[in-house]
C-alpha cells in the first residue's frame, strides 16, 4: 500500500496553523496586552560600615540561595596597571594565608558556592553565590581573599602563562581590534582606553607587583557590597560587618577620572590587511540615567538599534542582508553616558553599510519615531527591566551597576514611571539632538586597500 507522507500524521479534523489564526473574515485579532507590571518593593538594608564599605542587602525568597556582588573602584593611570590588575581578579583565588587553592573550592563546595573575580579600567568586581545558609562560609572565604591573598609563586606564574595565552588569541579577534581601536579614537591615552594589556607586559609582572597593588587598591572605603536571596537584609549586613571587620584601611578606592567630552568628528579608517569582514562602530555622546531626558534618549536608542525589532535590523540585516546583527546601546560610566552603533559587515559591502548606517542615524533626527514604534519600544524596555530583576542573580548585577553610578533601588522603582511619561514628542526632540550623524565618531576596521576607495568618496572618513 502506498502512504502518501505526512498523511497518516494528519487526524481527521486537523486544521493547519494558518486556518487556527485566520477566520472567515480575516485574521484573527491579537488580544489587548495585559496591565503592565511595576517594580515590586524590595525588602532592603543599605548602610556604610565603619571601615567606609556599603553594603546593600536585598532579601529575595525565591530559591534558598544568596548573589554576592562586590564590586571595589580599581582606576590607575600607570600604562602598566592593566597588566597588574589583570592578574589581581586571575590569580586571586589562588591562595591565601590561611588556605590553597584546593582549600578554597573544597569550602566553596559545601555550601555549593563559586567566587570569581574580573577587572575593567573601572573597577576590579568579585563575584559569587551559595546556599543561603551558607553565607558565613562564603563571607568567610571573601574576607581571607580580601585580607591575605598570597598570589603564591608557583600558582601566579602558571596563572601568568595562561594569561598570555587567553590575551594573545583575544587580541587577534576582530572585536578585540575594533574595540581597542574605538576606545582610542573616543578617549585618546585616557586610562578607559586600555581595556586589555598587552601580553608583553603580563609576561613582565612580578608576583610581588600584584601583592603591592592588592595591598595598596583593593580597599573598603569607597567600594559596594551587594547581597540578594533568601535572606534577613538587616542582619546580613551585621554578618557582612562581623566578617569583614579585619578589611580596613585608611585608603580610598581610587575612581576613574572624568572621561574626555566625546565630540563628533570623521570616523577612522584602521587597517586590517585581508580582512575578510569590517567592523564598523559608531559613537557619541549620550546622558546618564540621573537626567531627566534619559528616558527619551533610552527609547529612541531602542527604535534605532537597541533590539531586534529596530531600524537597522530591518535595514540592514532584513532589507538589504548586509549583516547578522546590528544593534545600538548605551555605555554608563560614574561620569556618564556614551551611544554607542555596532555591526560587522563583509568588506564587499563595507562601503554600502557605512551610508545605511548614516542614513537611518539622519532618519531617526528628521523622521522621527512613530507613536507605534515607541509604544513597541516603551513595552520592551519596561519588560526587558522586569526581566532582569526577576532573578537573584540579575537584580544583584543591576544594583551593582547602579551603585557604580551613585543610584540605588529608588531609581529602579520609578524608572517604568519615567518611561511611561515619555511622550512621542520628548522621544522626537531626543533623537534629533543625539542622534545626528554629524555627533557621532568611531571607527572602521577593514581591509584599506579593499575599502578605502570607497570610503573616500562617501566622506567624512580619515583614511590611513
Amino acid at each position: 500500500m502506498t502512504v502518501t507522507a505526512g498523511a497518516a500524521t494528519q487526524p481527521s479534523g486537523h486544521r493547519s496553523a494558518e486556518r487556527i489564526g485566520h477566520t472567515e473574515a480575516g485574521a484573527r485579532p491579537l488580544p489587548p496586552l495585559g496591565a503592565q507590571r511595576t517594580v515590586a518593593d524590595l525588602d532592603l538594608a543599605d548602610r556604610t560600615l565603619p571601615s567606609g564599605l556599603r553594603v546593600i542587602a536585598v532579601a529575595r525568597r525565591t530559591v534558598p540561595t544568596v548573589e554576592l556582588r562586590l564590586r571595589i573602584p580599581f582606576a590607575n593611570d600607570d600604562p602598566k596597571h592593566p597588566a597588574r590588575a589583570e592578574l589581581v581578579a586571575s590569580a586571586l583565588l589562588n591562595g591565601t594565608a590561611r588556605r590553597g587553592r584546593v582549600e578554597i573550592d573544597d569550602e566553596l563546595a559545601t555550601i555549593g558556592g563559586d567566587l570569581g573575580a574580573g577587572v575593567d579600567p573601572e573597577r576590579l568586581l568579585i563575584s559569587g553565590s551559595g546556599l543561603a545558609s551558607g553565607l558565613p562560609v562564603l563571607l568567610d572565604v571573601l574576607a581571607d581573599l580580601l585580607t591575605s591573598a598570597a598570589y603564591p609563586d608557583a600558582d601566579f606564574t602558571r596563572e601568568r602563562e595562561r594569561l598570555v595565552e587567553r590575551i594573545t588569541v583575544a587580541r587577534s579577534q576582530p572585536r578585540t581590534i575594533a574595540r581597542e581601536a574605538l576606545q582610542r579614537r573616543r578617549y585618546g591615552d585616557h586610562p578607559a582606553s586600555r581595556e586589555m594589556p598587552l601580553a608583553s607586559d603580563v609576561a613582565a609582572v612580578a608576583p610581588a607587583e600584584v601583592r603591592a597593588l592588592h595591598r595598596a587598591a583593593v580597599l573598603p572605603a569607597g567600594s559596594t557590597l551587594v547581597l540578594v536571596g533568601d535572606i534577613d537584609p538587616e542582619l546580613a549586613i551585621s554578618e557582612v560587618g562581623d566578617a569583614l571587620a579585619g578589611w580596613a584601611s585608611p585608603g580610598t578606592a581610587t575612581e576613574l577620572p572624568a572621561l574626555p567630552v566625546l565630540t563628533g568628528r570623521d570616523l577612522l579608517l584602521v587597517d586590517r590587511p585581508g580582512a575578510v569582514q569590517s567592523q564598523l562602530r559608531f559613537s557619541a555622546a549620550a546622558l546618564p540615567r540621573t537626567d531627566p531626558r534619559y528616558p527619551a534618549v533610552q527609547l529612541a536608542n531602542l527604535v534605532l538599534g537597541g533590539y531586534f525589532s529596530s531600524r537597522l535590523v530591518e535595514n540592514l540585516r532584513e532589507d538589504k542582508g548586509y549583516t547578522y546583527s546590528a544593534s545600538s546601546y548605551l555605555e554608563f560610566s560614574p561620569y556618564g553616558a556614551t551611544l554607542l552603533v555596532d555591526t560587522d559587515v563583509t568588506t564587499d559591502v563595507t562601503a554600502p553599510a557605512v551610508l545605511e548606517t548614516r542614513y537611518e542615524l539622519a532618519r531617526l533626527s528628521a523622521v522621527p519615531p512613530t507613536e507605534a514604534e515607541v509604544e513597541s519600544a516603551r513595552r520592551y524596555a519596561i519588560g526587558s527591566l522586569l526581566i532582569s530583576l526577576d532573578s537573584q542573580p540579575g537584580l544583584a548585577s543591576t544594583l551593582a551597576a547602579l551603585a557604580g553610578v551613585g543610584l540605588d533601588a529608588s531609581w529602579l522603582r520609578g524608572h517604568p514611571g519615567r518611561l511611561e511619561a515619555v511622550t512621542v514628542e520628548q522621544v522626537a526632540a531626543a533623537a534629533e539632538k543625539f542622534f545626528t550623524p554629524t555627533a557621532f565618531t568611531g571607527v572602521i576596521v577593514g581591509d584599506a586597500a579593499a575599502v578605502g576607495g570607497r570610503l573616500r568618496a562617501l566622506g567624512g572618513i580619515e583614511l590611513p
